[in-house]
């Protein structure tokens, strides 16, 4: 299937992009996070992330579709 991956803050540094179109087998966000962390050694994992498919918060266990939008958010700091 065809996914489009949205990277944000250290994500984004780490992956050297803002977004990608990727073809992968994945079936859910929890299977896509450690195809991407193979590829891009991401230091962020499931418990410190959140993940939203078509701009809705969803669970890392939900099922994907071909055509949707992934976005992983890491925890924002500030002050």
């Amino acid at each position: 299937m065809n996914l489009k991956i949205e990277y944000f803050a250290a994500m984004r540094e780490q992956a050297g992009k803002s977004h990608e179109l990727l073809e992968t087998s994945a079936n859910t966000p929890k299977e896509l996070l450690k195809e991407l962390k193979s590829k891009y050694h991401f230091s962020l994992g499931e418990k410190e992330l959140k993940v939203a498919i078509n701009e809705e918060y969803s669970h890392f266990s939900s099922i994907l579709q071909d055509g949707d939008t992934i976005v992983f958010i890491p925890p924002v700091a500030g002050g």
